[in-house]
């Protein structure tokens, strides 16, 4: 009797998490349409803002992935390419490793040199990546998360937070290009889908 109830306990806390993340990932997605839509933010010409919003796939709580995050010690700033002849200068903050169905894989991310210096970005960290699904489900050039400094020796990141750079949108903006290393090689099902001629 009291086995049953524990399961039963565990069933609904585990029901209670992972409608807190899907709930996380809808504000995510509701604000990533409110800043298309906002004139003064987005990459989007006029005539396109009046798109209905993003295409994006299924949540997928799976996609969500508490890592191990191994600090890149004395870390050297470089040059990371861009779409153009632009290189802002970022330090690899870390590498988060991580297993998606049995798979045992790694992502390097990487922070800012000039934000880092400014109070509001400061532990700003940034992770850009491609996978299989490019050019297909998802946009070709690989796509973005957004993450903070952790406290911790984990980092959780959550894929279906993951967003095209502006360049998806248009060529008037200068955005990085994910480093090699970068390259999942599975498909990456969650986020934000490849863009429609609607939103171009």
């Amino acid at each position: 009797m009291f086995k049953n109830s524990s399961l039963l306990i565990l069933a609904f806390i585990f029901c209670l998490n992972a409608k807190a993340q899907e709930q996380t990932v809808q504000e995510f997605q509701k604000e990533h349409n409110k800043m298309f839509k906002n004139p003064k933010e987005s990459p989007l010409k006029k005539k396109a803002r009046k798109f209905k919003g993003h295409d994006f796939f299924i949540v997928d709580d799976s996609l969500r992935v508490e890592a191990k995050l191994v600090r890149t010690l004395n870390a050297i700033p470089f040059q990371m390419k861009t779409s153009t002849s632009r290189l802002p200068i970022y330090n690899k903050y870390g590498e988060a490793h991580f297993t998606i169905d049995g798979q045992k894989l790694k992502l390097s991310i990487f922070q800012s040199e000039r934000l880092s210096l400014t109070d509001e970005f400061e532990n700003y960290l940034f992770l850009p990546f491609n996978d299989l699904s490019n050019g297909e489900e998802s946009y070709t050039g690989g796509r973005y998360i957004d993450l903070e400094v952790p406290v911790g020796d984990t980092i959780v990141i959550n894929f279906n937070k993951s967003y095209n750079p502006y360049c998806a949108y248009s060529s008037d903006y200068s955005c990085p290009i994910p480093p090699e290393e970068n390259f999942l090689p599975i498909k990456i099902l969650a986020g934000v889908k490849k863009p429609n001629k609607s939103v171009h």
